[in-house]
């Protein structure tokens, strides 16, 4: 995908886009028509692969449709894609919050065997649905607690939890449930800053990070403003500057600069269930590559909730790491950007560059 102007062009890499067809990539944002057939079809339809001078690429189905292919009577692509075993399990653990559920039963429901879902399920979601679950509590919690109705004890059972014990026994605030209804006091949160020397048009970031992982990363005009953020979205935390950070500063540095470094950081994300599946699905789009609102809202298996999926890019408090500039508008519009749609333009183009360079 190369970027050029003021503009996105959306024009298809047939190359990789075969590639992707020959590895039927579920994934993929596009459909293909066969001109021997006049079909068109999904790309993991299990129809017969056709030749590749016989295929032709489409982003949207209304594209082939006006090119006088016909849709495929196997895959049906016009119809909504039915969401992937994970997004079922994930939509089942959701209705289930306050109740365990065993392997067997998720098997199940997926027509699969325990051993496969746990795996499955890990892949995809970086966590076994029993910790799944329990992130399910834990944001169930913090609601509550915001919500500021009732005792903490209350708020600890109406979020799910069988006992006290429990919620303070897993710690899935980070600090205790009274510490965080009291805003985070008490809770320290280490940074450190940089300049974008070799991309000045970003400005600087800053890193922030709990006991757990990185909480914060954000993208500024100055060290003040960036700074600035990281009061404004954590005020009752201790914030210290920390240059044992840089390593992980320098992480992110690679990553703008459009470097694979090969480097997975620890993140402490705090969301609601549905924001963790977002967040989890943007990590996946490679970079110089990008993905429609509503190609991620499917391929989460959420397909009507591309609304939600915008919502979710924009309380994204991870910038980089969590990669919510690969995100554009269905027309190619590079839509809005929590750090600056400028921001967004010139890391788009430094990957699309690196991408085409290997």
């Amino acid at each position: 995908m190369m970027i050029t102007g003021q503009h996105i062009d959306t024009h298809i890499d047939e190359t990789q886009a075969w590639q992707q067809l020959l590895a039927r990539d579920a994934s993929a944002g596009f459909f293909y028509a066969v001109t021997t057939t006049g079909v068109f079809c999904r790309p993991d339809c299990k129809s017969r692969l056709p030749l590749r001078t016989n295929a032709r690429f489409f982003t949207t189905t209304a594209e082939a449709r006006a090119e006088g292919f016909r849709p495929c009577m196997r895959c049906h692509p016009e119809e909504p894609q039915q969401p992937s075993p994970v997004a079922r399990i994930c939509a089942y653990l959701e209705r289930k919050i306050d109740q365990p559920v065993r392997l067997a039963t998720l098997g199940k429901l997926v027509g699969m065997s325990p051993f496969t879902v746990q795996r499955l399920f890990k892949q995809a979601m970086g966590a076994s649905p029993a910790q799944y679950q329990r992130t399910l509590r834990a944001n169930a919690l913090r609601s509550q607690l915001r919500e500021g109705n009732g005792s903490v004890t209350n708020a600890i059972y109406d979020a799910g939890y069988s006992s006290s014990s429990r919620a303070y026994e897993w710690s899935p605030l980070g600090m205790t449930p009274s510490r965080f209804i009291a805003g985070g006091l008490g809770e320290t949160i280490r940074y450190a800053v940089a300049e974008c020397s070799d991309s000045p048009s970003l400005g600087w970031i800053l890193v922030a990070g709990t006991a757990r992982g990185l909480c914060w990363v954000s993208l500024g005009s100055s060290a003040d403003e960036v700074k600035t953020s990281l009061h404004t979205e954590f005020p009752a935390a201790t914030l210290t500057e920390d240059q044992s950070l840089q390593d992980s500063l320098a992480v992110v540095l690679r990553q703008i600069h459009g470097e694979d470094s090969g480097q997975s950081l620890p993140l402490d994300l705090r969301g609601t269930a549905f924001q963790l599946r977002v967040w989890h699905a943007l990590q996946q789009i490679p970079a110089g590559e990008t993905r429609s609102y509503s190609q991620l809202a499917a391929e989460i298996g959420s397909p009507a909730a591309t609304r939600a999926v915008a919502r979710a890019c924009a309380t994204n408090r991870v910038a980089i790491l969590i990669p919510c500039h690969r995100v554009i508008g269905a027309s190619g519009s590079l839509t809005g950007y929590r750090w600056g749609v400028e921001r967004k333009r010139q890391l788009l183009q430094t990957e699309a560059s690196e991408r085409a360079a290997r």
